[in-house]
């Protein structure tokens, strides 16, 4: 038999001291890190507000920075970027959340061993193959429908970003699912209900502020996205809510301006840093509305 040999008092205390000091470097650098992005986002940021008025940033609505004359309207490319959110929630959030209950109540445990690893594989494909399928397979199906569609449009983006978000959802819910006590389960069962009347008015409202949280990190993500929009939604900011003409997002314009031949220090070159800094800000109030979701229907038990 194996000896199980335990460490002296003093020297599991100063292992213990060392990985507490090295747990707060690591703290320290991930803070400083957010620090030095949001002051170069800042310093620029500021420094495109002394040329361009903030009532026209956020009220004129066309925006061609690269021409004379010049507009710096956001309104196109935040208009963009909330259509691919919308078709992308379409598609992700009933996907996920149906796939979540299954996983959850109805598949046998062999099943879900081998559901669960091959659906979260769609979350390890990279995005740019995604924006290839966009462009190669869902766009001509799209256009098959509605031979009007641009080759570059937000639905084509929108549901390559929604295949894309559904593992985020599916995963994050199932797990806040599993994560609700089977005593509830069983006292629902022992009342008469259903299996579909358990999932449905026992766990999901008891697994409520981690799905509705999965919901949100869903809608950063696909706010966030780049590849996709990039190929796939086109690069033409245009107010608009026709899901089927070339747009353009906020993440798409960063792309465009960054590997184009733009000046650094001109005008056309700050505006990749105001619209990061709406960007973040936008982020910043989902991640807080996550967390205070999170914090109100939280249930211990």
């Amino acid at each position: 038999m194996k000896k199980i040999l335990f460490e002296s008092k003093s020297k599991m205390q100063k292992n213990e001291r060392v990985i507490n000091k090295i747990l707060i470097i690591l703290g320290v650098i991930s803070i400083l890190t957010t620090i030095g992005i949001i002051l170069s986002l800042a310093e620029e940021t500021i420094q495109f507000f002394r040329s361009v008025s903030i009532v026209e940033f956020f009220t004129s609505t066309k925006w061609t920075p690269m021409f004379e004359p010049a507009n710096y309207g956001v309104l196109p490319l935040v208009m963009g970027t909330f259509l691919i959110v919308i078709f992308s929630s379409v598609i992700s959030i009933p996907i996920g959340l149906g796939s979540a209950i299954y996983l959850s109540e109805y598949a046998p445990k062999k099943v879900r061993k081998i559901l669960k690893p091959v659906l979260e594989i769609l979350a390890g494909i990279p995005s740019i193959v995604y924006g290839y399928f966009a462009l190669t397979s869902i766009t001509p199906l799209i256009r098959s429908i509605f031979p009007n569609a641009s080759v570059f449009n937000a639905l084509s983006a929108g549901i390559a970003v929604g295949i894309m978000t559904i593992p985020m959802v599916s995963s994050l819910s199932e797990d806040a699912m599993m994560a609700v006590p089977d005593s509830l389960r069983l006292g629902a069962y022992a009342l008469g209900s259903t299996k579909f009347e358990v999932a449905t008015k026992i766990v999901v409202p008891a697994a409520f502020s981690g799905i509705a949280a999965s919901f949100i990190l869903a809608i950063s993500r696909a706010i966030g996205e780049t590849m996709i929009v990039a190929m796939a939604a086109g690069s033409t900011p245009k107010l608009t809510l026709n899901p089927l003409e070339s747009i353009q997002t906020m993440t798409g314009y960063i792309v465009q301006i960054s590997l184009g031949d733009v000046p650094a220090g001109s005008i056309g070159y700050k505006t990749i840093f105001a619209v990061g800094t709406l960007l973040f800000f936008i982020t910043l109030i989902l991640n807080i509305l996550s967390r205070n979701i999170v914090r109100k229907y939280r249930r211990a038990y």
